[in-house]
């Protein structure tokens, strides 16, 4: 295997530990708690899953576009980036422990517990990114295996019916031998600079029109409306409403995998492709893939028996499996959605900011529409025919397309869309 497929199968697999620490982790707390503690766990976990993507987005991807010839070498970005992910975490853990301890009952105390594991959790997460820049995913791999390991074997020693507050601490803390485990790995990379050489290194992170701030626009209309969207459902109308759609999406935690690993590997690839035609051929035909995929794996989890279910999910199966057919659906039209908006980064990078915030905030608007008017059920299919809207948005601009432009991918392409 050649150096380059080699590193290529690390990612792969390294999305693959990450992606299953965070199922696993739902799928234990579900079985660990009763409905409604699992409804406070997922409000607080919903609350993480936002934080990190705006971590990634602003930290993480322009780390990964980074080249050492801009200036500064890879270990000092690398040295910058975490110290700017530790900083800006221990002040959002802070706040988040503030509003716990001013939030009453068993929501509180689980916030609270979020406040004080949230430098730990990013930290270690955004190690990935480090060794992604440096060229050395098996090292991530290596670090997130650990953490999948630790993190399953401390959820397991809980007392069934722990509370939200218990689970969320022990979540958090057994990510230190993860996080010790990578910033060993990372330390031949970034040690022997000066503290005057990390202040200057930081500046970037600060600056308007640093690079991470666009992405965060994307990701905050693209993924962070729709997750802040299911949280609000828990502090308007019912946290049981946020349990269940959890709970459904938990199950598709596989596809999400096949979903960010397109997203990863995808445009290297399809930029090889001749021409808008070639192109176009090879993300549609994914495309369709990813749709069948998604509709037979909605397929098998409707079909499973009660008894199964209530293995993986616990008391809140009853609720998620009224979803799986809406959730379903969503995730079968977004494996088409995806392959639109990877043909039109690849093609015209500057054609997607619209896109997702257009659409975004229209899945927003019908998953609260929905839920209105039919409740949870009508909030998961909101999101579906949102999710539908903007894949069929998607085709529309790359069919419309004037002329085939030349296949950009890596810095290029997100320079492109700057």
């Amino acid at each position: 295997m050649s150096r380059r497929a080699f590193a290529a199968v690390a990612s792969v697999l390294d999305q693959a530990a990450s992606s299953a620490t965070n199922i696993l982790v739902l799928v234990l707390a579900a079985r660990l708690s009763s409905a409604a503690g699992f409804a406070d766990f997922s409000m607080v976990y919903v609350t993480f899953t936002v934080l990190l993507g705006l971590n990634m987005a602003y930290v993480g991807q322009s780390l990964v576009l980074h080249k050492a010839e801009e200036g500064r070498p890879l270990g000092s970005a690398c040295r910058a980036g975490l110290a700017f992910t530790g900083a800006a975490s221990a002040v959002v853990g802070a706040v988040l422990a503030l509003v716990g301890v001013l939030l009453p009952g068993t929501p509180g105390r689980a916030f609270l517990a979020l406040g004080l594991v949230l430098p730990l959790v990013l930290l270690q997460d955004g190690l990935r990114y480090c060794f992604s820049a440096l060229r050395a995913p098996q090292r991530a791999l290596a670090a997130d295996a650990l953490r999948l390991v630790c993190v399953v074997a401390a959820l397991l020693l809980q007392p069934e019916g722990a509370s939200a507050a218990r689970l969320v601490l022990v979540w958090g803390v057994s990510a230190l031998p993860a996080l010790a485990l990578g910033l060993w790995l990372l330390w031949p990379s970034v040690r022997g600079a000066a503290a005057a050489e990390l202040l200057r290194d930081l500046r970037p992170y600060l600056r308007r029109g640093h690079l991470g701030q666009r992405f965060v626009v994307e990701f905050a209309v693209g993924n962070g409306s729709s997750q802040l969207a299911v949280l609000g459902l828990g502090v308007f109308a019912t946290p049981l409403a946020v349990g269940a759609l959890r709970g459904a999406t938990t199950l598709f935690g596989p596809l999400n995998v096949l979903f960010n690993s397109a997203n990863s590997f995808g445009p290297p690839v399809v930029g090889r492709a001749r021409g808008k035609r070639g192109v176009v051929r090879l993300t549609a035909l994914t495309g369709a893939a990813l749709a069948v995929t998604g509709a037979a794996w909605g397929a098998v989890l409707y079909a499973l028996p009660d008894r199964l279910g209530r293995e993986l999910l616990g008391d809140s199966w009853t609720a998620a499996a009224g979803l799986l057919p809406a959730t379903g659906a969503q995730y079968a039209v977004m494996g088409l959605g995806t392959c639109a908006l990877l043909t039109l980064r690849v093609l015209n990078p500057k054609a997607t900011l619209s896109l997702q915030v257009v659409f975004s905030l229209l899945s927003v608007a019908l998953l609260l529409g929905g839920y209105a008017v039919w409740g949870v059920a009508g909030a998961a299919w909101g999101l579906a025919l949102g999710s539908a809207a903007k894949a069929a948005a998607g085709w529309l601009r790359v069919a419309r397309l004037d002329a085939p432009a030349p296949a950009a991918s890596g810095t290029a392409a997100e320079r492109a869309a700057v």
